[in-house]
């Protein structure tokens, strides 16, 4: 259907033309137009007059043929721009769909060429907002639900309020301000910017405070934690936050994959690559593993490993947006995040330069260092 919406509009417009598409700027087509439309008028008034027609005949028929030369011409022209016109009302409904034509290589053409990356763009992001609010939506549910359960059991006397019974409802009340937290954190990766506080990090002292704090949220696992540092001087310079920001979502992934009775390692060591010298620090569990194939996904957002075995005791599974913000965190600081190789449980192991200058990040319009997220 034509873009006026009237069947069968088209017959009655001029057809679209377009030679000039071999030049390179609007301004010579420009002048192409208006030379061909003056050269075909002159033509075709020497024709006449030679033939004995007269002016009264010759010049009417002159400036009618060169009009229609000049409308064929400059319809090839414009014909992107109506089509960009027509493309802009339907992404207007949300279709973005559409794409223009982008035969020319001048002003108009790149125009046409950056619109289609722009719907491109605005199509993606439509679709990973309706996937955001469907995720969140589905795990929001879960624990509402639970802890609405449990409430109503509370009230109605079906349950009596034992310590085992308040501590599944403060297990979902956590679940619940975790997600919360998630999805803060996943509004900044979306902003596009983020501040970074640039300062020496002393690893061993941090990651024993980091064990400490995280070994009272394993729902009773039983499980043990092992700091080992080497050298024991070991510093880093990073944002203290996203660094704790990075170890508290890659424990939170440990304990909830751990057995009962597991241990837990917390590793931390120098090295050396070609871009020079590094920090690694691993997490260290002995649940089910990760398989290959899920290695790389399931550090983007709402992914989980598809090869985690079951274990008796252990949690569900996490939100899908914890490990997409340590590889954001980790991205930041111009660092890497992977799951290496290992022969029992997963092992996630982050990689981060050693010595960074606060001044190596492009300045915050608020006095802090951004980076574009990359996820």
């Amino acid at each position: 259907m034509p873009a006026n919406g009237t069947p069968g509009a088209r017959r009655h417009t001029l057809p679209d033309v377009r030679p000039l598409d071999r030049f390179g700027s609007i301004k010579v087509k420009l002048g192409v137009v208006v030379a061909a439309s003056v050269l075909l008028g002159v033509f075709i008034t020497w024709i006449g007059l030679r033939n004995d027609l007269g002016p009264s005949r010759t010049l009417p028929l002159a400036i009618g043929v060169s009009l229609l030369l000049t409308g064929l011409l400059s319809r090839g022209m414009t014909s992107p721009l109506r089509e960009m016109t027509t493309a802009a009302q339907a992404m207007a409904a949300g279709d973005y769909s559409r794409e223009v034509h982008a035969t020319s290589h001048d002003e108009v053409g790149q125009l046409a060429v950056a619109f289609n990356m722009m719907a491109d763009d605005l199509a993606s992001s439509d679709r990973v907002r309706r996937e955001l609010i469907a995720n969140v939506s589905h795990e929001l549910r879960t624990p509402v639900a639970a802890l609405q359960a449990q409430l109503e059991n509370l009230v109605d006397g079906v349950t009596e309020p034992t310590p085992a019974t308040l501590q599944g409802a403060l297990d979902q009340t956590e679940r619940l301000t975790r997600l919360v937290s998630y999805l803060l954190d996943l509004s900044r990766i979306e902003a596009g910017a983020a501040e970074l506080n640039i300062s020496p990090v002393l690893v061993g002292d941090f990651l024993e405070d980091s064990a400490s704090s995280l070994s009272m949220t394993e729902a009773g696992k039983d499980l043990r934690y092992v700091v080992d540092v080497s050298p024991e001087d070991l510093v880093v310079d990073a944002d203290r936050e996203r660094l704790r920001q990075v170890v508290t979502n890659l424990v939170h992934n440990a304990i909830r994959h751990s057995p009962q009775d597991g241990e837990i390692r917390l590793e931390g060591y120098a090295d050396q690559t070609a871009e020079g010298d590094v920090v690694v620090i691993e997490v260290i569990d002995q649940g089910p593993g990760i398989a290959e194939a899920d290695r790389e996904r399931i550090f983007d957002r709402f992914v989980s490993g598809t090869n985690q075995m079951p274990r008796p005791g252990r949690a569900s599974g996490g939100t899908g947006i914890g490990l997409a913000i340590v590889r954001w965190a980790v991205d930041l600081h111009g660092g890497q995040v992977e799951v290496a190789d290992s022969s029992d449980g997963a092992t996630m192991r982050v990689t981060l330069p050693a010595h960074r200058p606060a001044a190596g990040l492009p300045a915050h319009p608020d006095g802090g260092d951004t980076r574009e997220p990359q996820l």
